[in-house]
């Protein structure tokens, strides 16, 4: 595994790769992992697509991941990843999306684990309430990425 560090809007955002793609990207809160500081074909090609996206050129990620997780958080992740750019969805309704109507709190611990934040936009989760919940990099930085996409909400 090899990383990188791209310095963006909301702060230095560290880049995690394998050979077969990028496994994690951590805000700068974050406790970081201990691996070589190199990059790669996928760590390029994430950095040029972040850029692109702070600089409102991009709307629909297309970097090749390598996910780790239980069959069930990638079902939740590959759920966020059909919310397009400027929209958002509670996590109800990912929940029914996925055929779990009853898992909404599943739903919230799966993006608590979402290792790939931005390019699995678990930002456009919101709570049923309307009002911004839980974000790695914190509410401050959920709110930052939402209005970049043209949505406001109230913390």
């Amino acid at each position: 595994m090899v990383w990188d560090d791209l310095d963006t809007p909301i702060g230095t955002l560290r880049i995690y790769s394998s050979e077969d793609g990028i496994t994690r990207i951590d805000f700068p809160n974050e406790e970081h992992l201990q691996c070589l500081r190199s990059t790669n074909s996928f760590i390029a090609d994430c950095k040029e697509q972040l850029k692109l996206y702070f600089e409102g050129h991009l709307k629909e990620f297309s970097v090749k991941l390598d996910l780790e997780g239980t069959d069930f958080q990638k079902s939740v992740w590959r759920e966020l990843m059909k919310i397009p750019y400027g929209f958002y969805a509670t996590y109800g309704e990912i929940a029914r999306r996925i055929g779990k109507p009853n898992a909404s709190r599943a739903v919230g611990n799966a993006l608590n684990k979402n290792p790939i934040p931005i390019i699995i936009p678990c930002h456009r989760v919101i709570g049923s309430d309307m009002t911004l919940k839980g974000f790695a990099g914190g509410l401050n930085v959920k709110s930052l990425l939402l209005q970049h996409e043209g949505i406001a909400f109230k913390k």
